[in-house]
């Protein structure tokens, strides 16, 4: 049995920082635009009748509206949530321009609207055409994860974390503005309850033991956010450089780095708290 494929688009220019996933006629996360024409000649003439998106941060779906665009029989699966957000892509820009600011452009590219028609709209709690679904918020509210019935691996977006294979330090990545703890540890015991086969990150390369990863993830996600309700923004971001500098070489730590952000990932974790009062 053939497993899914994994292409890694270089994002600007540099390895293992945003892998799209290809499993029958199908791919998972096509990622920004200024990364298609890594993807595209990967590709070659192979053209996929879905797009399965786990959520719509530029990352992971910035270009589906040009692959849209380009392949136009392709059909586009997203949680309900985020559907609008792909016909009218405005205040998703608007929300990224406040974190990435000058360097949108540069990062992510051109970001076209989806056509509603060409949409399927999820809600989690499917299984179709040879997929189970399951709405996995917690790093975002209309994040879904798949379970691939054939192979029993799972395709998991961000909710179970950015791992660079081989390397077992994981971080789970919580950027502004949607990062809900208590869901996302929610999210990562729906995954175990697949008891997948593997995991398939967007950030980055498969994770051949699910079991161990996910339970690791839950412990990573409990102390970082820990973590964040007692300290600033700089000391968290100087926590997260240093372990990760004790259990990484340098550009694995700089393909992470560029993935989630040290600094970026305080503000969604005190937002959380916040919120909480």
């Amino acid at each position: 049995m053939s497993v899914p494929a994994h292409i890694d688009v270089r994002h600007l220019g540099r390895p293992e920082v945003i892998g799209v996933w290809k499993v029958d006629d199908v791919l998972v996360d096509p990622g920004p635009s200024v990364s298609l024409p890594t993807l595209l000649d990967a590709l070659g003439d192979w053209v996929p009748s879905r797009i399965l998106l786990t959520h719509i941060h530029l990352d992971h779906a910035g270009g589906t509206g040009t692959l849209a665009a380009r392949w136009p029989d392709v059909e586009v699966w997203v949680h309900e949530r985020g559907a609008p957000h792909l016909i009218d892509p405005s205040k998703l820009l608007s929300s990224a321009q406040r974190i990435y600011g000058d360097e949108m452009d540069t990062l992510w590219g051109d970001i076209l609207p989806v056509p509603e028609g060409r949409m399927r709209i999820l809600s989690g709690g499917e299984s179709i055409e040879g997929f189970d679904v399951a709405y996995t918020p917690g790093h975002a509210s209309h994040h879904v994860a798949y379970r691939h019935e054939r192979t029993g691996w799972a395709f998991t977006g961000d909710v179970a974390g950015i791992r660079i294979d081989p390397h077992d330090f994981i971080l789970p990545p919580t950027p502004p503005p949607d990062i809900d703890v208590e869901l996302w540890h929610r999210s990562i015991d729906q995954l175990q309850a697949w008891a997948p086969t593997a995991l398939a990150p967007t950030h980055f390369g498969p994770s051949a033991n699910a079991a161990d990863h996910l339970e690791r993830l839950h412990e990573a996600l409990t102390g970082w956010a820990e973590l964040a309700r007692h300290v600033d923004g700089d000391v968290f971001a100087g926590a997260v450089r240093a372990a990760e500098a004790s259990a990484l070489p340098l550009e694995v730590r700089d393909a992470l780095e560029q993935g989630m952000a040290a600094a970026n990932m305080w503000p969604g974790l005190h937002r959380y708290w916040s919120k909480r009062g």
